[in-house]
């Protein structure tokens, strides 16, 4: 029985000040009508009805996850008290989609990505979980095929060993490969070996539940008492316990290290949508190449991220800059700033 857990529990602090804590990027209308969580959603229903799909956020973001996607059983939303990074929160749910779904087998995915080919992402889901299946220890990865030397995602490295699932090639992983330099982006990119590391995965509830206990034991233990507990006591003792959990990636808590991992190589025009630069790429623009969101009025200006609140923004003879309006702040600064972002938010606020 194929589930998804959709992680929406991170904070967005590259596209602050219109991401915040209270309103991350998840629940944000970045690119287009829809926040990235609906849209994430909504590729996902025509493979797998509503009330197999799962949201783990943290606590402050239950009213948001209610009111962007109100037809989601209340069951369906798992809740950290705390964040302790994505290998107790997905053992946690694991525990948790067992209890409705005994035999599930849970596609993990973030909240927040792009993906253009949404019939192509699909078939590379169904092509996995087909895959896992037959293989019911498996970890099936999804790599997408790199169209440009990028510094900023990991990489998995795939072996020639070849197995044929729906028409789509699913590789065994040589090895996870950290976020490179440059130089090294560059090898990648002829490398065809290589591949973008989007941190979706396919698994059996079982085969992470026992990889959990295998390599993060005290998470495990902690975790299997607080869904032991009982329905009157659970939420008392996931607030007092969950902290003890190991604060731990699933990369590093369970990918370095677990055997049996597979990749499906991918091209469904994937983004992370992990800075202003993303929005840029995909964002409709003028014909002076702004990007304009909001009541903008642009006078001989070029190469521009603008994205306003709700008052009109004029901005004149200015080129390769960026501005984000929020209920609270004004930032403006030059494109190549983009990426200090976070860095500027954690020394204003």
């Amino acid at each position: 029985m194929l589930c998804a857990l959709i992680m929406a529990g991170g904070k967005g602090e590259r596209f602050w000040p219109l991401s915040t804590d209270e309103k991350p990027k998840q629940f944000l209308k970045l690119l287009g009508e829809e926040t990235m969580i609906q849209m994430t959603v909504n590729r996902l229903k025509k493979l797998i009805p509503i009330e197999r799909i799962f949201i783990v956020t943290g606590d402050r973001y239950i009213g948001l996850v209610k009111e962007q996607l109100p037809k989601l059983p209340e069951r369906n939303i798992i809740v950290e008290p705390i964040g302790r990074n994505t290998a107790p929160c997905i053992a946690l749910s694991a525990f948790l989609i067992k209890r409705y779904y005994d035999n599930a087998t849970i596609t993990v995915l973030p909240s927040d990505h792009l993906i253009k080919d949404e019939e192509e992402f699909r078939n590379v889901i169904a092509a996995a979980d087909c895959f896992v299946k037959e293989n019911e220890n498996a970890i099936v990865t999804i790599g997408m095929k790199p169209n440009r030397a990028e510094t900023g995602y990991g990489y998995i490295k795939a072996s020639k060993s070849t197995s044929i699932v729906n028409g789509l090639k699913i590789k065994e992983v040589d090895m996870f490969v950290e976020k490179p330099n440059l130089e090294k982006a560059e090898q990648y990119l002829r490398d065809s070996s290589f591949l973008w590391n989007g941190g979706m995965f396919v698994w059996k509830a079982d085969t992470i539940l026992e990889l959990t206990k295998l390599y993060l034991r005290n998470t495990y233990n902690i975790l299997k008492d607080i869904v032991d507990s009982g329905k009157d006591n659970y939420e008392e003792k996931l607030k007092c316990n969950y902290k003890m959990v190991d604060n731990e990636s699933i990369d590093y808590a369970i990918m370095e290290k677990a055997k049996n991992i597979y990749v499906v190589p991918s091209e469904f025009g994937w983004d992370d949508v992990g800075t202003w630069y993303s929005v840029e790429r995909y964002r409709d623009k003028d014909e002076n190449n702004n990007v304009c969101i909001g009541n903008i009025i642009n006078i001989n200006s070029k190469n521009n991220i603008i994205v306003g609140n709700n008052k009109p923004v004029i901005i004149s003879g200015l080129e390769d800059i960026f501005v984000v309006e929020s209920d609270d702040v004004i930032l403006i600064g030059k494109k190549d700033d983009i990426k200090d972002i976070k860095h500027i938010k954690n020394n204003f606020i």
